[in-house]
Order: structure tokens, then C-alpha cells, then sequence
């Protein structure tokens, strides 16, 4: 009872924690250090993709990018492996390391000239890799494509446009570099003709297509000019046909008389070997994981 009558409970100040009149210790939060203390990592938002004309116009002023887009697979079903990516990544570095090896131990590099003349034999040695492919790989898609059974047949042929098209880009990039240097009077007329402003676009196409041809080349070789598009048992396929097609040619060519046989028996057949056993087993993935096999591919 008593001479005042009875109070209310009291109401809990408004606002936010640390604003005045705010009570210490009150609320859900539990109190911050003075800054407020480390706050948790937020997720970044994921970035939009590129629109038709940012993904242009990106390929104009990245060589590299444009490579990608060009000689990378793209067919959306299309089965990708990361296993076997990784394993290819490692023979790929593992056959680079004994390249190197080979090259420092029977090839001694001494001088800028000697760099210079073992960088150019493996740049043509990778261009001719490249356009034994580019010979190889018709052949072997049009046997494919005519074993196949029905409508696969049609859809190969639609499929195999994109792997032509690797083709004419490569060639397409690797046809500046003659326009800029080649002696004969034809294209020195035509140097002649376009004059200075001429010459500065050429030698920019010139260096934007070096960047676009040697990143190709890798790509080309390790995606099987884009086959996987027509269908995922190619790949394995013509990379075996093409490494002991190569390893022939270097046996007919004499390639490496300087090296001692049992190292040059080593080096010969190491990388058909172990293509060879990568595609077998990369097949055996195929067929295991995916139920994907040549069989299968022909409709048969």
C-alpha cells in the first residue's frame, strides 16, 4: 500500500546497442569491444556473367581469353573428369621436367644463342605436334563419324564444325607472322603499301595472335582440337594415335643422335607409354563411371 500508488515495470530503452541511454548487457548481443571487435566474413556476392558483348569485346583485348574460348570445350552435357584432368596436368609437368632434364644433361645451354635455338626447337617440335594433328584428326573423325549408326551421324557432323574451327583460327593467327616478316616481294609490296599507320596494326595483330597461337598450340594439344565436343571417347583416342605418330617421325627424322641409346630409347617411349596407359585408363573411367564407350558412341 503505502502513499504512492503503483509503478509501472519499466520499458527497456529503444535503439541499438551503444547508442546513449542504451543499457550495457542488454539485449540478444552480447557486448563489443570498443570498434566493435573482428566481425565475421560475409560472402561475396557471385559476379554476373558476361554478357554476348563484354565476352567479345574481352576476346579483342585478351589473346589469352580469346584462346580459351576458341580451342576449350564448350558442349554444356558434356562429361568432364577432374581426375583425369589432374593426372594429365601432372604428366604434362612430369614430361616438361624430363624434357628439361634431357635438354640440360645432352644439350648444354651456355650461351643466349643456345637458348635461343633450344627454345626454337621445341616451339617447332609443338608446331609439329600440331599440324600432325591437324592432318590426323580429319581422318580419324571421318572414319568415326561414318561407323556411327542413324541420326549420331548427322550430330557428329554438327559437332565436328567446331573442331574445324579450332583449326582455321590456329592457322588463321599463325598466317599474321608472314605478313610482317616474310622477305618474298609480294608481301613486302603489301608492307609497302599500307605505310606506317599499316605497319602498327600489323605488328599489334602480329603480337596480340603470338600470344592467341601459343596459348592455342598447349590448348589444342591437350583438349584434342575441342573433340570432347563431338564426344568424350575422342580425346584418349586421337591423343594416342598422335603421340606414337610422333614418336615414329622422331625415329625417322633421327631426332636426339647426340643422346646415349638407353636415354634416348627412355625418352622415346616414355611419352607413348604413358599416353597410352592415361587414354586406356581415361577410357576405363568412361566406361565405368559415365557408361560411356566407343561402342556406345557408335549407337552400336
Amino acid at each position: 500500500m503505502g502513499p504512492y500508488p503503483p509503478q509501472p515495470t519499466p520499458v527497456p530503452p529503444q535503439g541499438y546497442p551503444g547508442y546513449p541511454g542504451h543499457p550495457q548487457n542488454w539485449g540478444p548481443y552480447p557486448p563489443q569491444p570498443h570498434g566493435g571487435g573482428p566481425q565475421p566474413p560475409f560472402p561475396r556476392p557471385p559476379r554476373p556473367p558476361l554478357t554476348r558483348r563484354q565476352r567479345i569485346l574481352k576476346c579483342f583485348y585478351n589473346p589469352f581469353y580469346a584462346a580459351q574460348r576458341a580451342f576449350r570445350p564448350s558442349r554444356p552435357d558434356a562429361v568432364e573428369d577432374l581426375t583425369v584432368r589432374k593426372i594429365q596436368m601432372w604428366r604434362t609437368g612430369l614430361g616438361i621436367a624430363a624434357w628439361f632434364v634431357l635438354v640440360m644433361s645432352y644439350k648444354p645451354v651456355d650461351t643466349a644463342k643456345g637458348v635461343e635455338t633450344v627454345a626454337s626447337d621445341k616451339f617447332s617440335q609443338s608446331w609439329t605436334s600440331t599440324l600432325v594433328l591437324v592432318c590426323a584428326f580429319p581422318f580419324v573423325i571421318a572414319l568415326f563419324t561414318f561407323a556411327a549408326q542413324g541420326a549420331l551421324r548427322g550430330l557428329y557432323l554438327r559437332r565436328s564444325l567446331r573442331s574445324f574451327g579450332t583449326v582455321a583460327a590456329l592457322m588463321g593467327s599463325m598466317a599474321t607472322f608472314p605478313l610482317a616478316v616474310a622477305p618474298d616481294p609480294e608481301t613486302t609490296g603489301f608492307r609497302d603499301a599500307i605505310g606506317t599507320p599499316g605497319m602498327v596494326v600489323l605488328i599489334t595483330l602480329c603480337a596480340w595472335s603470338l600470344g592467341f597461337a601459343l596459348y592455342g598450340i598447349v590448348l589444342c594439344l591437350m583438349h584434342v582440337f575441342r573433340t570432347a565436343d563431338i564426344h568424350e571417347v575422342l580425346p584418349p583416342i586421337l591423343a594416342t594415335l598422335l603421340v606414337w605418330v610422333m614418336a615414329a617421325l622422331d625415329v625417322i627424322n633421327n631426332e636426339n643422335a647426340e643422346v646415349p641409346v638407353l636415354a634416348r630409347i627412355v625418352f622415346l617411349l616414355g611419352a607413348p607409354v604413358s599416353v597410352t596407359v592415361l587414354s586406356s585408363w581415361e577410357l576405363h573411367r568412361l566406361r565405368k563411371y559415365y557408361n560411356l564407350t566407343v561402342r556406345q558412341a557408335l549407337g552400336r
